[in-house]
């Protein structure tokens, strides 16, 4: 996993804890990370004993105002049987070092290592430059190498009762995804909205279809069904991404018919998906919430490629 730059410039100064290598069986793979302040804790690396001893490592390294690399065996002396082990990079970012986010790609040398960019490292940004394909995260000669996350999807979540407060709860975490959540008070919103969602607010949501960008994600799950139709036909005139409708076959019957009669095609329709999820997993807000996930997860996405020598 790579990180989200709004996440650290919020949090600053803070301790990033990256897994930057791995060998044998281990609990997460290179590039998740979490984000260890005095008090607080966002993300994770897996695995338990491990996790707790980064976490106090993270916290000294903040104190001391230094980085840290350490490489910890997965065996009996943390009190567990992975049987691999990982290299964690431990970075305290503040507000001398915030201007390296807004690069696409993140290269600096591990603490002590020189600081002179090896010939890999500059052949990895030299085939991002010119072929924009985003380098996996990983140590390149004794450096550093990760994508910066920027969102490269847009999900609109219209509705914020059962339903939508599980959907989000899923797909706010999730770096490469911007959340909008959107509904009519703010009294419909919970009171733990996620930091990462970004929340609208209007008495008549449709109006704010326009502001969606055509490549936009929409779940329509509001409290009224007049409501849904009128999100669905805002959303169906202009360009989208992906349309999905809660509700059943009867409901999706129904919606074609007044969609049709309001003037869209049947191709058009038949790019709104309705029951969003999958039905097989249940009906309960959480369930659906997994299935709408999971299909948001593979869909398609660009690829990555593995670039130069590590060592």
């Amino acid at each position: 996993m790579t990180f989200s730059p709004a996440d650290i410039r919020r949090l600053a100064p803070v301790a990033r804890v990256v897994v930057a290598e791995t060998k044998g069986s281990v609990p997460r793979e290179v590039g998740a990370s979490m984000l260890v302040t005095a008090e607080t804790l966002e993300g994770t690396i897996g695995g338990g004993a491990l996790e707790f001893e980064a976490i106090k490592s993270a916290r000294a390294a903040l104190i001391a105002g230094t980085d840290r690399f350490e490489r910890k065996p997965l065996g009996p002396s943390l009190g567990q049987c992975c049987g691999g082990a990982v290299s964690l990079l431990t970075e305290i970012w503040n507000e001398r070092r915030l201007d390296a986010l807004v690069s696409d790609v993140i290269a600096r040398p591990l603490p002590g290592r020189a600081t002179e960019q090896p010939l890999a490292v500059k052949r990895v940004l030299a085939h991002h430059r010119s072929k924009g394909m985003m380098p996996e995260p990983g140590i390149f000669s004794g450096w550093m190498i990760e994508p910066v996350t920027h969102p490269r999807r847009s999900i609109w979540v219209w509705g914020a009762g059962h339903v939508g407060r599980a959907i989000v709860s899923v797909l706010a975490p999730l770096p490469e995804l911007e959340v909008v959540w959107i509904d009519t008070t703010r009294g419909r919103f919970p009171t733990d909205i996620p930091k990462s969602a970004r929340t609208l607010i209007a008495e008549d949501p449709a109006r704010l279809v326009p502001h969606a960008p055509a490549h936009a994600e929409h779940l329509v799950l509001t409290f009224s069904h007049a409501l849904d139709m009128e999100l669905c036909h805002a959303v169906l005139s202009q360009g989208f991404g992906h349309l999905g409708l809660i509700g059943s076959a009867t409901k999706r019957a129904r919606f074609r018919s007044r969609l049709s009669a309001l003037g869209h095609t049947s191709a058009q329709i038949d790019r709104m998906e309705c029951p969003i999820g999958d039905p097989a997993l249940g009906k309960h807000p959480q369930a659906i919430a997994l299935g709408v996930a999971a299909a948001i997860l593979k869909s398609h996405r660009e690829g990555t490629e593995m670039l130069g020598e590590r060592a």
